[in-house]
């Protein structure tokens, strides 16, 4: 297992919850859009505590980027790194992931689900093929929302927020159904990324199934 030891550059909140961490780029270090790797913490105790985290920069920058949510209610890595800060080192591990843009289509996620999307939308938008992509983007209140502005921005109108737990005017205020599915995707015969928690990667799989869309055309990680 190839590990590389890095040091942060910076960190901040970007909502209640979220928490943003640039880190050096190791020598020829290279990825792909939506993989991530598994990262510990350079710290006593915490060294071998290995979590899987998505890459948010691109893999030409300079710098490495990641955009984590942190779990403050359980003593766990994330909560730890939500006080690990600039000067700290992580450890990075090695690289994976299935989620990889196979064309356009509608991003679909939960929650912390969307980081592995942040790499690929901006990819897009630098390549110039950002058009005929949308994002539903769910998550329980408006404070839980994260990268709204880039976003919308970004995408406009394809730029969809639904909220499960939250009655806000002009948004939708509900799980994401079969009849919020047919209202927003058009055309079921097309790619579709999906990623979440266990519970809303299989829900969304088998409502996309259900109204059409092929099996090689759902990408999400298994």
């Amino acid at each position: 297992m190839e590990s590389h030891i890095v040091k942060i550059l910076d960190t901040e909140f970007i909502n209640i919850n979220v928490k943003r961490f640039v880190v050096e780029k190791p020598k020829n270090y290279k990825f792909i859009p939506g993989q991530a790797t598994e990262i510990s913490i350079n710290k006593s105790g915490w060294g071998n505590e290995l979590r899987p985290f998505t890459f948010t920069s691109l893999n030409e920058w300079k710098h490495l980027e990641f955009t984590i949510k942190i779990y403050s209610d359980h003593k766990g890595v994330t909560n730890e790194l939500g006080k690990t800060n600039k000067g700290e080192e992580l450890i990075l591990h090695d690289i994976f992931g299935a989620i990889q843009y196979n064309g356009p289509g509608v991003f679909i996620a939960g929650g912390a689900g969307v980081t592995p999307f942040i790499a690929i939308i901006r990819s897009l938008q630098k390549e110039k093929k950002l058009q005929h992509n949308s994002l539903i983007f769910s998550n329980r209140t408006s404070d839980d929302v994260f990268m709204d502005k880039e976003f919308s921005d970004l995408l406009g109108n394809n730029f969809i927020k639904v909220f499960t737990h939250e009655n806000v005017i002009g948004f939708l205020d509900h799980r994401i159904d079969r009849n919020m599915l047919i209202t927003f995707v058009h055309d079921f015969d097309q790619h579709f990324y999906v990623c979440g928690p266990d519970d809303f990667v299989k829900n969304i799989n088998s409502l996309l199934l259900d109204l059409g869309a092929k099996p090689s055309a759902v990408v999400f990680e298994k």
